[in-house]
């Protein structure tokens, strides 16, 4: 039997089944035999004596193979939406990257083949992404696919990835490539479990835009074969293999249970003796908007703006600026858009600010930082969501990422104030969470991005597979971080919200409502497993399990102290 729900119920381990534990990602439960991703193709060894007469027609074969895999890419993305489409689009942006083309195009004139030549030029590129670390560490997974995809078209072998199965089937597998996770089928793909990745990686945002229950870093998947009956619980971070057949079918239909009362959840956000926490969307741009305005998201709790400035050459005008803001002003028409100025730097490096040769670059100049370096392209960028707002009925709030101290966000105050628009930080940096009472003398709210604070807390970079233990929102410091800012906005009387990846857990939000958390913001896909969760747990239940969550030794500990007092 085969069975998938997205919802948070966590099935009682069975004593015969053998358990793998790994960071959760997505909620729900999927169960069904085990698939894998298709081999990659074998690279020949052509050396380097390609006769000089034919290397041009070579690299031409080369570049034609490259741009074929591009086109590809770009076609599924085309096809698919919101985050899957923006790594698809990412990806194919790899494959004809002149640097890796060049660095491949020199192999060729200096009589290498094609095959090996793309597998060296990846070579050198993935130790440059790898020693940058954060998000360009995580492109080399990225690279990989392209160079496979592109050595499978030279060869005139299949193209590599994942087979369609024949029945719901949960899929295994060391690490998946973005091109892969975004096209797959969620009614036939019941649960994913990689032995690679972090909460944050591009597996994980994928599969939570699918909606399918997800676990990442689990050790121990090499050794389950194909076919294998597996149970994923994607709320407990654990995959069971070959667990007992009705003990798992009563762990779907319990989740099922779950799903139904979250679809016919239409909202507001409150709890269920009506204490009201705003159930919010994450959106980039006006596509993504558009398709939250759908759900039950009572707003837009983080608008992300980089869309508009990366894979750019030159800053965007304001005009520019303005046009994109104004599509997703318009799809929330009377409804709260909390927009984040620009966010780059680090694993999101543009081409014409900052630095580009940092040792620690997410240590170094990223977010509002680059505002302190380059205070005319902030200006622009408030000028232009301002003028956005002016035409629009939405009720537009602005925030600074990176704040680390109270100079920053009395700065950015003035500067938002200024154009009539209403300023507000974010808590990513451990000195702003113990300064949040002191920012809130200059600003009007603040919003928690729980996957930076969890990283700068653990000092444990958040791609990271080794450490994705460590990157758990569940992290006994993190939640005491997180309780601390909602205390201190509640003494000044003003909001306080999550807008990580936090917010996406149903459980954790529940805890997050109980330190006090005013609302949450997730991918629309999550808004209504969230706001159900909400809708069935008293304030004094919630603050219970947050007072005993913040007991708890580690994260294993205080979920399962959390879900004692949530779910009985």
């Amino acid at each position: 039997m085969t069975g998938s729900e997205r919802g948070s119920a966590a099935p009682q381990v069975d004593g015969g089944a053998d358990v793998l534990a790994g960071t959760p990602v997505v909620p729900g439960v999927g169960y069904g035999p085990v698939i894998r991703p298709g081999g990659r193709p074998a690279i020949p060894d052509r050396g380097a004596d390609l006769p000089e007469a034919d290397r041009p027609a070579e690299k031409r074969r080369f570049l034609a193979a490259a741009e074929t895999v591009s086109a590809r890419l770009l076609a599924r993305a085309d096809a698919a939406a919101g985050a899957g489409a923006e790594v698809l689009r990412a990806t194919a942006a790899l494959a004809t990257d002149r640097g890796w083309l060049g660095a491949a195009g020199s192999l060729v004139d200096a009589g290498a083949g094609a095959e090996s030549a793309a597998a060296a030029a990846t070579e050198q590129f993935a130790a440059v992404f790898t020693k940058l670390g954060g998000l360009m560490a995580e492109r080399v997974t990225d690279l990989l696919d392209v160079r496979d995809r592109v050595v499978a078209e030279l060869l005139g072998a299949p193209e590599p990835g994942i087979p369609a199965p024949a029945v719901p089937s949960v899929l295994l597998a060391r690490d998946l490539a973005p091109a892969d996770t975004a096209v797959l089928d969620p009614a036939l793909v019941l649960g994913i479990a990689t032995t690679l990745g972090g909460p944050t990686s591009h597996t994980a945002i994928i599969a939570r835009q699918l909606g399918i229950a997800c676990v990442v870093g689990v050790a121990g998947l090499d050794g389950v074969g194909v076919g294998a009956p597996v149970l994923v619980d994607g709320a407990a971070g654990r995959v069971e293999v070959e667990p007992d057949p009705e003990r798992a079918a009563a762990a779907v239909t319990r989740a099922a249970q779950v799903r139904r009362r979250a679809e016919s959840w239409t909202g507001p956000g409150r709890t269920r003796d009506g204490h009201p926490v705003a159930v919010l969307a994450n959106v980039q741009d006006g596509a993504g908007a558009r398709a939250a305005a759908s759900s039950a998201a009572e707003g837009v709790g983080l608008f992300r703006t980089e869309l508009a400035f990366l894979d750019r050459d030159t800053e965007p005008t304001v005009e520019e600026q303005a046009a994109i803001y104004r599509e997703v002003f318009d799809a929330f028409a009377g409804r709260k858009v909390v927009v984040r100025t620009l966010d780059a730097g680090s694993d999101k490096p543009l081409k014409f600010a900052g630095p580009t040769d940092e040792p620690n670059p997410a240590l170094g100049v990223r977010g509002y930082r680059i505002a302190a370096e380059h205070p005319e392209m902030l200006a622009r960028q408030l000028d232009a969501i301002a003028a956005a707002a002016r035409e629009s009925t939405a009720s537009v709030l602005v925030m600074a990422p990176m704040i680390a101290t109270v100079a920053e966000a009395a700065e950015f105050a003035t500067a938002v104030r200024a154009r009539d628009l209403v300023p507000g930080v974010m808590v990513e940096v451990p000195s702003a969470a113990l300064l949040a009472d002191r920012l809130l003398e200059h600003v009007d709210f603040l919003s928690l991005g729980t996957n930076d604070l969890t990283q700068y807390t653990m000092a444990a970079d958040r791609l990271s597979a080794s450490l994705a233990a460590l990157s758990d929102p569940w992290q006994p410091a993190v939640l005491g971080l997180v309780a601390r800012t909602a205390a201190d906005g509640a003494r000044a009387g003003k909001p306080v919200g999550v807008c990580g990846e936090a917010a996406a857990d149903p459980l954790l939000a529940c805890v997050l409502a109980g330190f006090g958390v005013t609302s949450l913001s997730m991918a629309a896909t999550a808004v209504a497993a969230t706001g159900s969760a909400l809708s069935g747990a008293d304030l004094a239940q919630c603050r219970r399990a947050a007072e005993a969550a913040l007991g708890g030794a580690d994260p294993q500990s205080a979920r399962a102290r959390a879900a004692q007092i949530l779910q009985g």
